[in-house]
């Protein structure tokens, strides 16, 4: 195989690949991308100019649908792959591809069928492509897109906006700067009235993208030639004219062999007084090497910008490959191994969120240093160390024998009723870090790469480490509980011994009336006393309460959050363990989708790098 043969060759295989993996026409933008940066053929042309003829011609072989009016109705992408010398050949549609056509009747049947199915009998069009591909060793490997024919008016049963919508069509493949036209024109119209070059000269001014092919040279009026054309002194391309001489309708009729016509076309060049002297760049096989020529050229100089982009593809689908997993093992070994992993890969995530490694930890803070202050303040002290109060309770702890001294039963209720108003808050700020820990679970669940392809294993990862969050709140919602009992529990006497002593009576006279033991002073002296100690005993729990939560949710959930889930994981046979790995459908799809991405990126490189550039 000749250098030219490869470089086309590969060009072909990748674009075929792309197209079996379904990202031309709004797939994967790198493979989009890909087909996009590889050049390929659009043949146009007006209704009747002999495109189908053309390609036909280039081919060999007689395949499309015939007739009159909009025969071409969907976009027919042809890749041409040249095969070994005697070699036999057939035909793959994309839509089925386990069957091969050997019989070019049934390949132009089931064009016609495939192009119904999508736009029905009418004469309506449909963007949507026909993909087939012909091994045969008499074609050059080539990939040309037959495109519906230019019109000017909607026949019957054709939207009025079937002129608009072919050019729009057409023109989707044409703008783009690697797509070569094949602007094919009949000889016997005037040239300035061609659809195809119209086009051609709107999309590509410069034209060095446009090959101009003249059709139906044998039918001119007699005493006519189109040399002014062919020679470029009536419409000058970049590239040379090509005529080209059709089977005539009796041989289409007749069944005449393409390889017959072939040597007709040769013939016809080779006798015409006419075109005699151009014989040698005239004709469907000319065409055929001119472009694949022409295709090896701008292969060249594609060549370092697709191999950058296969490079960089197969950088970003490995990257993939790596997020999606590789696939699982089926010992129980093994998928043990793997389900450790995960848990440890969560379990690295969630403590970077209580460290500082990832945001989230400091909402915990946020509840000692705001949220607890806050609630402590708002405890209603000061109802309930009012003076009506603070009368009644001390009056209640007397009963029926008031107090001598000092009221130590009216005190010792008064603060056990305040330290009770502790127990709000304390549990309110368990409530607050376990409410963080969870959503901080939730996060890292999202975050481990790893634990996006096992659904199951999410779930069970989840409900293990929720599970354990809620026993770690009841432990830590008994701790400060206690905290706040143990507070009423034992009072710090020296507090008390440090307060100045009531005064009984004034001048030490017995018979003074006592110091105003019942009055509003000697009530409000005993609010005040509770309230310091209460403030003191705030102060205390401001920094307990921390203390206990982090110990025994916040600690245990970074020691401790699956430690369960490890026992009980230790005691599940394979088939349990394959259960928590099953995957998710759509992600193994990706998986293999990736994986053959890959394998297609990867040998296009190793085929560019065995083939030898130089000329």
């Amino acid at each position: 195989m000749t250098t030219m043969e490869s470089l086309i060759g590969l060009v072909n295989r990748i674009q075929r690949a792309c197209t079996v993996l379904g990202d031309y026409g709004g797939g994967d933008n790198t493979f989009s991308s890909l087909w996009e940066a590889l050049p390929s053929v659009a043949v146009v042309g007006g209704q009747s100019s002999g495109k189908s003829s053309v390609l036909e011609s280039i081919v060999g072989r007689d395949f499309l649908p015939r007739g009159s009016g909009i025969v071409t109705r969907r976009p027919l992408v042809l890749q041409l792959h040249k095969t070994d010398e005697g070699s036999q050949e057939y035909a793959e549609f994309l839509h089925l591809p386990k069957r091969r056509f050997t019989d070019f009747g049934a390949v132009r049947n089931e064009i016609q069928e495939e192009t119904d199915r999508i736009t029905g009998k009418a004469k309506q069009i449909s963007p949507v492509p026909i993909h087939l591909s012909i091994y045969s060793p008499n074609v050059v490997n080539l990939t040309l897109i037959d495109l519906p024919g230019l019109t000017k008016v909607a026949v019957e049963g054709q939207p009025e906006t079937i002129v608009e919508d072919i050019e729009t069509m057409v023109r989707s493949y044409v703008e783009k700067p690697n797509c070569i036209i094949l602007a094919i024109s009949p000889a016997n119209q005037d040239i300035a009235t061609s659809d195809a070059i119209k086009l051609a000269r709107e999309v590509d001014p410069s034209g060095d993208r446009t090959f101009g092919v003249l059709t139906k040279l044998d039918l001119m009026d007699k005493g006519t030639n189109a040399l002014d054309v062919l020679e470029g002194r009536s419409y000058r391309l970049q590239h040379p004219w090509v005529g080209i001489v059709n089977r005539s309708q009796a041989d289409i009729n007749k069944n005449v062999d393409m390889i017959v016509a072939r040597r007709k076309e040769r013939e016809y060049f080779a006798t015409s007084p006419d075109y005699g002297h151009l014989a040698s760049k005239m004709g469907s096989e000319y065409l055929a090497k001119l472009l694949s020529q022409h295709l090896e050229n701008v292969i060249r100089s594609r060549i370092p910008s697709i191999t950058s982009l296969i490079n960089k593809s197969i950088d970003e689908l490995e990257s993939e490959m790596d997020h999606l997993g590789r696939p699982i093992a089926l010992d129980a070994g093994a998928q043990l191994y793997t389900v450790l992993e995960v848990c440890r890969a969560f379990e690295r995530i969630f403590k970077e969120h209580l460290d500082g490694g990832r945001p989230g930890g400091d909402r915990i803070y946020g509840v000692f240093d705001n949220q607890l202050p806050a609630a402590l303040k708002k405890l209603p002290f000061d109802r309930h160390l009012s003076l009506q109060n603070v009368r009644r309770v001390v009056s209640e702890a007397d009963g029926y024998q008031p107090h001598l001294i000092a009221p130590e039963q009216g005190y010792r209720r008064l603060i056990e009723g305040a330290l009770n108003y502790f127990r709000g808050p304390a549990e309110a700020s368990v409530d607050a870090v376990h409410f963080v820990l969870k959503e901080l679970v939730r996060k890292s669940i999202g975050e481990t790469q790893e634990l996006k392809r096992f659904p199951t294993l999410q779930a069970d990862i989840a409900a293990a480490a929720n599970e354990a969050l809620e026993r770690f709140r009841d432990e830590s919602k008994k701790t400060v509980v206690r905290l706040v009992d143990m507070e009423s529990s034992y009072l710090t006497v020296d507090f008390f011994r440090k307060l100045p002593q009531e005064v009984e009576n004034k001048g030490g006279n017995p018979q003074a009336p006592v110091t105003d033991r019942y009055g509003e002073g000697h009530f409000r002296r005993i609010g005040s006393n509770v309230s310091s100690y209460v403030g003191m005993v705030s102060d205390t729990l401001k920094n307990t309460i921390p203390k206990a939560v982090v110990f025994c949710q916040v600690k245990e959930a970074k020691q401790s959050l699956l430690a369960r889930f490890y026992t009980q994981l230790g005691k599940k046979e394979g088939k349990q363990l394959s259960q928590m790995l099953d995957e998710d459908p759509a992600l193994m799809e990706r998986r293999q989708q990736c994986a053959k991405r890959l394998e297609l990126y990867k040998a296009a490189r190793d085929e560019i790098d065995s083939v030898s550039w130089t000329r």
